[in-house]
C-alpha cells in the first residue's frame, strides 16, 4: 500500500538551495517512491521558487495567514510534487532566505516560518481534496512548529517526524508572540512550546513529535551529550527511544564523475587516469601553478568556525613549507573569508580562493583535487566527502558525526585489508589535523596506495538507496504506532 507523506521544509533543491537541507529534501521523493512512498512537499513561495515553478494550481486559501492574505499553489518539477506557500508579504523581498542582503536575520522570521509549519499542519489535517497525508516530514526549526499546531488541535492528526539537520540552528522567538503564531497558552511550559523562557521552534518539535531522526548515526547520540547537544541534549535523552539517525545519500544523477558535463573530463574508477585533465582545469581557473606533482588539497563549504577553517589557516605555513596546494570555495565569517583571500595573495600559485559560490567550480574541485578536507568540529552528516568519494577526492575529515560514520580510516591495518577511503583525526584540533595531513601526504607519495584509496571511495555506496528504505521503514512504523 502506498504511504502518503508530506515534507515540510525551507529550501529544496534545485529550486532553491543554501546548503546540504536542500539536497536532501530534493532527493528524497525520488528515492522514496520504489520504496511505495508518495512524496509532496510543501516549500516557502520565495521569488526563486515562484520563478521555477511558473504557474500552478491554486489548492488552498487563507484571506489572513499572519499578516497577509496567502495561497498554496500545486506543481510538478520533473517527478517531484511540490506545494508553494505564496504568501507576498513574508517572502516575496530581497535578500537571502533567512536574512537580509546585509546577513540580518527578518524581523518576522517567527512568522515567515510559523505560516509554513501552520499550512503544512492544515494540510497534514486533510485540508485538500487530493491528498491527505499519512506523515509529516518536517525539517529543521523553519518547519518544526508544525507538530506543536497538530498536537494542539482538537482534530485528527497523522504521523509526526522531525529531522535535524544541525541542531545548532533552532528558531527561538520571544514568548510574546505565543498569541500571534496561533499558540495556545497551555503550550506555553517545558513539556510544549517553551524553551528558556522563550518560544523553541525546534524545541516543540523534538518535544511533541511521534519520532526524530538526524542525518547520521553517530550524530544522533552526540546530540544526547551536552558537548553537541547545544542546550537540547536532556530532552533528547528523555526520548532517546523515539531517536534515530539515517544517513544522508548522494543524487547520483547530479554526482557522478562519469556522466558529470560541470567537468573538464569524465571518468569513473577504471580511467582514473583523466583526473589529470580536471586538476589542471582546476589550477588553470585558481591560477594555481600547473604543478602535477603537488599534493592538491580542496575545501567547498561555508567557512565558518563549526567547519574548522581556522584549524586549517594554523596549519597553512607549514603546508605551504611542502609541495602543496590549496583550492578554496565558499563564503561565511568575514574573518575567515578576508584570511583565506589575504592567504591567497601571500602564496600565490599555491593557494587559490573563490569567495561566493559556483556549483560548476564545485563539482571542479571534486574531480581535480587529490584529498578533500572537511575538518569539522561537529558534522551531522556532511555531504561534500560523500561527493568526494565518487569523485576519487580521498576525504580528510574530522572524526565526528556522520564523517565518522562515512569514512574508513586509513589506519595501518585498514590500508592493509583493503577497505580504507581517507583519513580521519580526533580530537578537532590544529594539531590533530597537522599530523592527519601528514599522514595523508605520506600516503599520497604511495601512488599504489593512493590509488587504492581512491578507488574503494569511488566503489562506496553513497547513493539514496539504503537510507531511503530506513525512512520508509520509520514512516510505517510511526503510522503504525498511531493506530
Amino acid at each position: 500500500m502506498t504511504l502518503r507523506v508530506l515534507a515540510v521544509a525551507s529550501e529544496m533543491s534545485p529550486l532553491v538551495k543554501t546548503g546540504g537541507l536542500a539536497d536532501v529534501v530534493g532527493a528524497l521523493p525520488a528515492a522514496l517512491a520504489p520504496e511505495g512512498v508518495e512524496t509532496r512537499t510543501l516549500l516557502p513561495g520565495y521569488p526563486a521558487v515562484m520563478a521555477a515553478l511558473g504557474h500552478g494550481e491554486t489548492v488552498l486559501t487563507d484571506d489572513d495567514l499572519f499578516g497577509g492574505p496567502a495561497w498554496v499553489q500545486h506543481s510538478r518539477v520533473g517527478d517531484a510534487s511540490v506545494y508553494a506557500l505564496v504568501a507576498p508579504h513574508l517572502y516575496a523581498r530581497e535578500g537571502g532566505l533567512y536574512t537580509d542582503a546585509d546577513g540580518v536575520d527578518y524581523q518576522d522570521n517567527a512568522f515567515r516560518f510559523g505560516a509554513l509549519a501552520w499550512v503544512g499542519a492544515r494540510i497534514a489535517q486533510g485540508a485538500l481534496d487530493d491528498f491527505a497525508p499519512d506523515a509529516l516530514h518536517a525539517h529543521d526549526w523553519q518547519a518544526a512548529l508544525a507538530p506543536a499546531y497538530l498536537h494542539y488541535s482538537d482534530r485528527a492528526r497523522p504521523a509526526t517526524i522531525v529531522t535535524v539537520h544541525n541542531i545548532a540552528f533552532q528558531g527561538q522567538f520571544a514568548r510574546d508572540l505565543l498569541a500571534s503564531l496561533r499558540l495556545p497558552p497551555e503550550s506555553f511550559h517545558m513539556d510544549g512550546v517553551e524553551y528558556y523562557g522563550a518560544i523553541g521552534f525546534l524545541k516543540a518539535g523534538l518535544q511533541l513529535s511521534d519520532r526524530i531522526t538526524t542525518v547520521s548515526p553517530s550524530y544522533a547520540l552526540e546530540i544526547e551529550t551536552s558537548d553537541f547537544g547545544m542546550g537540547l541534549d536532556g530532552l533528547l535523552r528523555a526520548r532517546a527511544a523515539v531517536v534515530s539517525g539515517i544517513l544522508n545519500g548522494v543524487d547520483e544523477s547530479v554526482w557522478s564523475p562519469a556522466t558529470d558535463a560541470l567537468i573538464e573530463a569524465r571518468y569513473d574508477a577504471s580511467t582514473l587516469d583523466a583526473r589529470a585533465q580536471n586538476r589542471l582545469a582546476l589550477q588553470r581557473r585558481l591560477r594555481l601553478d600547473g604543478d602535477p606533482e603537488a599534493f592538491l588539497l580542496g575545501v567547498v563549504s561555508r567557512l565558518s568556525w563549526q567547519k574548522g577553517h581556522d584549524m586549517l589557516l594554523a596549519n597553512l605555513p607549514a603546508l605551504m613549507a611542502r609541495n602543496i596546494q590549496l583550492a578554496v570555495l565558499g563564503a561565511g565569517e568575514k574573518h575567515l573569508e578576508e584570511s583565506f583571500l589575504a592567504a591567497q595573495d601571500a602564496y600565490p600559485g599555491r593557494v587559490g580562493v573563490k569567495i561566493g559560490y559556483s556549483e560548476e567550480l564545485a563539482h571542479l574541485i571534486q574531480a581535480g583535487v587529490d584529498a578533500f578536507l572537511v575538518p569539522s568540529r561537529f558534522e551531522p552528516c556532511g555531504l561534500t566527502q560523500l561527493y568526494a568519494l565518487r569523485y576519487g577526492a580521498t576525504p580528510i575529515v574530522a572524526r565526528v558525526g556522520g564523517l565518522k560514520d562515512t569514512i574508513i580510516d586509513a589506519n595501518e591495518m585498514a590500508v592493509q585489508a583493503g577497505v580504507a577511503t581517507g583519513v580521519q583525526f580526533s580530537p578537532p584540533t590544529a594539531e590533530a589535523f597537522a599530523l592527519a595531513l601528514r599522514h595523508a601526504e605520506t600516503l599520497f607519495r604511495d601512488k599504489a596506495t593512493w590509488r587504492s584509496l581512491q578507488a574503494n571511495g569511488m566503489r562506496t555506496d553513497v547513493s539514496w538507496r539504503h537510507p531511503a528504505r530506513h525512512y520508509a521503514a520509520l514512516y510505517r512504523e510511526a503510522v503504525a504506532a498511531r493506530g
